[in-house]
């Protein structure tokens, strides 16, 4: 099953008051350029929690983020203390039930109508004309090193993560099935992947075949992006593995 509907993620930016002589009074804390996560979305009092992943960043007039599984795009426009978006569109990624149940929701939630900011300390919430809420934080970028980085792509990936020691210059974790260890040598965008030392259990069979694309990295020197908490490796031949930060 794929998600159907345009979903709507809330952004919000500082909005300025006037004064009687046309001079501007404090505007809100700013919220543009920010990265929130989605805590939570609630509708006729009940509340829904946000998949992992879930997030939103507002720039230039624009919203992008992911649901938890789908990226989404929207353009932003500000009435006095509210926001509404409009032209928004969404991937179509298959997603399990309890993501597409939650994105479904903030679809319905927000598709219409201005949305009321309010931003308190580290935290935004988005109210509609009834009353319904979305609740996001603050969210600070993940490092390299000392992350859990789980592994989301290729997949199926179980519980495959890998973590980046800076001390000891060697990356340790699960490939899905097996334990893995190397060293990591990390320069210019470049991380150089030593040969792997794992373990030997033998599991599902498609658990298996994300393990083995996953080895293929290692022995080798990859390009590495982090973009907030994601991190993306890409090999010399192109093929690539993605992970968010997880701890």
């Amino acid at each position: 099953m794929t998600l159907a509907v345009l979903t709507v993620l809330p952004l919000a930016a500082a909005c300025g008051t006037e004064q009687a002589d046309g001079g501007a009074v404090s505007a809100e804390p700013p919220v543009t350029g920010v990265h929130w996560s989605v805590d939570s979305v609630t509708v006729d009092g009940t509340t829904h929690r946000a998949p992992t992943g879930a997030n939103v960043t507002i720039e230039d007039g624009r919203a992008a983020g992911n649901y938890g599984c789908n990226h989404f795009t929207a353009k932003v426009t500000f009435e006095d203390d509210a926001l509404r978006l409009s032209d928004t569109t969404t991937t179509e990624m298959a997603c399990e039930k309890r993501p597409m149940a939650f994105e479904e929701t903030l679809a319905r939630t927000l598709a219409d109508g201005a949305l009321k900011t309010d931003v308190t300390g580290d935290r935004l919430t988005l109210t509609t004309d009834t009353g319904d809420t979305v609740r996001l934080a603050k969210e600070p970028d993940a490092p390299l090193y000392g992350t859990k980085w789980g592994i989301t792509a290729p997949g199926p990936t179980g519980d495959a993560h890998l973590s980046f020691d800076k001390k000891t210059g060697k990356v340790t974790g699960s490939l899905g099935c097996n334990r893995v260890t190397a060293t990591a040598t990390v320069s210019d965008g470049h991380i150089t992947l030593g040969a792997p030392a794992t373990t030997r259990m033998v599991c599902d069979t498609s658990l298996m075949k994300t393990e083995k694309s996953l080895l293929g990295l290692f022995d080798s020197t990859v390009k590495y992006k982090l973009d907030h908490r994601s991190l993306s490796l890409t090999s010399e031949n192109g093929k690539t593995a993605k992970a968010v930060a997880v701890g």
